[in-house]
């Protein structure tokens, strides 16, 4: 399997997903996101004081899944990687128009120059696993 592919399959599976980060002290934390995908890097608008932006300050390593639905034939994607979190006007304005596929505005009124509690996540995918049927009718990997 190629990053092209996994690109595909999740957008494929849908515009939510889950995103996984680990806090200081192991504990995970899961939380439904809208990823979009620039080239080989996908993004996730977040707060720059959640909870995800604290726990990829201390460990970068995430991870995000594609849930399984039946309009999908039961499939899930699954993606490891590290997330680095940008809060710069500069990134802000590069992302805000043609990169994600809603209005960020929604989320944060004031747009790139005036939203200082919005930020973005980069992440940088490592590994997938496509399941097929839960796994039942095989498998796709993909490692970087």
């Amino acid at each position: 399997m190629e990053l092209s592919e996994v690109i595909a399959e999740s957008e494929r599976l849908g515009m939510w997903a889950h995103l996984a980060t680990v806090s200081p002290s192991g504990t995970p934390y899961v939380s439904p996101v809208h990823p979009c995908w620039e080239g080989e890097t996908l993004w996730t608008m977040l707060g720059r004081e959640s909870v995800k932006a604290k726990n990829l300050a201390t460990n970068p390593k995430a991870t995000y899944h594609w849930q399984v639905a039946e309009t999908t034939g039961f499939d899930s994607l699954i993606l490891w990687g590290t997330g680095e979190v940008f809060s710069d006007v500069e990134t802000k304005k590069r992302l805000w128009e043609g990169v994600f596929d809603y209005d960020l505005g929604d989320f944060a009124p004031g747009g790139p120059e005036n939203s200082p509690d919005t930020a973005f996540m980069a992440f940088t995918p490592t590994k997938a696993v496509l399941l097929r049927q839960f796994g039942a009718a095989g498998r796709d990997d993909w490692h970087a």
